[in-house]
């Protein structure tokens, strides 16, 4: 098996496939644990379909870099769901509901309608659970997520105080002189990049397992912010690890496997936690 292993890293695109899908999962680590307190844990999945949709409109338009037209749409549906809660009468969930359900039916009709491909289907399942485009990722695309990962934790130490603020209580922070908007505006691009990014090698459907399992584990086991936040990175990185050594070994799915080591993990620290608790 070690064997194995040590053969298959030799080859750049695997080694490439590795540090992406590592630097994906702590940056969606450490947005996760501010969306699951803010009640937006299904946020993630909404915008994956939102991104969904995007892709099919990029390939109606037949643009030749997707991202392009998926960035800027993800980013302002973020946007939106984050800050727009005041504003609009559909709020919280039901509008998650309404915006993910209506761009994944919007975004396969167009694919159906307009679509050149011989394996339709093929291209659908491939978007929504992850695709071969991992291992075909390039040193740029590493490089892409390097910076932006740094971005992600750079930003989420320097304003750590006031991200936990506005998590815990909005309308406090705001009498305290912290602008929640901004960050509010900040969380939003953040989890619109991550999600965008991420869909490359987990798929629209299962991007919200990488927010929203390390969070609930680390919660299993500390209730401060600082330790669930350390402890969500960690598990994140690990889970990622694993699921990406086991989907080598045994030539299962990339995204589905990185998903399935959350479920146990979750499930670990859900019996620590209870064995702590007595």
């Amino acid at each position: 098996m070690l064997e194995t292993l040590t053969y298959y890293m030799g080859f750049p695109l695997i080694r490439y496939a590795v540090a992406v899908v590592v630097l994906i999962a702590l940056c969606s680590s450490l947005i996760g644990v501010t969306l699951v307190l803010k009640r937006f844990s299904f946020i993630g999945d909404g915008l994956s379909h939102v991104a969904f949709g995007a892709v099919a409109i990029a390939t109606v338009l037949e643009v030749t870099t997707s991202m392009i037209v998926v960035l800027p749409i993800t980013v302002i549906c973020a946007i939106l769901l984050l800050k727009g809660g005041k504003y609009v009468k559909v709020k919280g969930d039901a509008a998650i509901a309404m915006i993910s359900v209506s761009a994944l039916a919007v975004g396969y009709l167009l694919m159906n309608i307009s679509s050149k491909s011989s394996n339709l289907s093929g291209d659908v399942c491939s978007t929504l659970f992850g695709s071969t485009a991992l291992l075909s990722l390039e040193l740029t695309d590493v490089l892409i997520c390097l910076v932006v990962s740094i971005l992600v934790t750079v930003a989420f130490v320097v304003f750590y105080n006031r991200i936990f603020a506005v998590t815990f209580d909005e309308d406090f922070s705001r009498t305290c002189g912290v602008n929640a908007e901004k960050y509010n505006l900040m969380i939003a691009i953040i989890i619109a990049v991550i999600i965008v990014l991420a869909m490359n090698f987990v798929g629209s459907l299962l991007i919200s397992a990488l927010i929203v399992f390390p969070a609930l584990s680390a919660m299993r086991i500390f209730k401060s912010f600082l330790k669930v936040t350390v402890c969500s990175a960690v598990i994140s990185v690990v889970c990622a690890l694993s699921g990406v050594i086991v989907s080598i070994l045994a030539g299962t799915p990339v995204g589905a496997t990185i998903v399935a080591a959350n479920i146990i993990c979750y499930f670990c620290f859900m019996a620590a936690g209870r064995i702590k608790g007595e």
